[in-house]
């Protein structure tokens, strides 16, 4: 679970994609545009490739603002996403590339 008090990649997401994993579950939050506003677009995708391999139909995304109540928006939903699909994160953490 991604802990909000020491989840503070803001700074770095207005200059770099962040990225990480969670048993299986792989995401990243990259800076983009909401229409005029600034955002971040969180996806997750399963292991084992990463999300530039990885098929569309795989990948799953939302966009908050930029902004700290942003970053807490994101790992609110990431949290939620481990959650409440932990089974298929699960399955894909030791699956070999060759299977994907």
């Amino acid at each position: 679970m991604i802990d909000k008090q020491t989840f503070h990649p803001l700074n770095y997401i207005k200059k770099e994609e962040y990225s990480g994993s969670m048993e299986g579950m792989r995401y990243l939050l990259k800076r983009d545009k909401d229409g005029e506003e600034d955002a971040i677009r969180v996806t997750v995708w399963p292991e084992p490739l990463g999300i530039y391999k990885t098929p569309p139909e795989k990948q799953t995304s939302i966009l908050v603002p930029l902004t700290t109540e942003g970053v807490e928006q994101a790992a609110d939903w990431l949290n939620e996403q481990y959650e409440t699909r932990k089974d298929y994160w699960l399955e894909n953490l030791h699956r070999p590339w060759t299977e994907v």
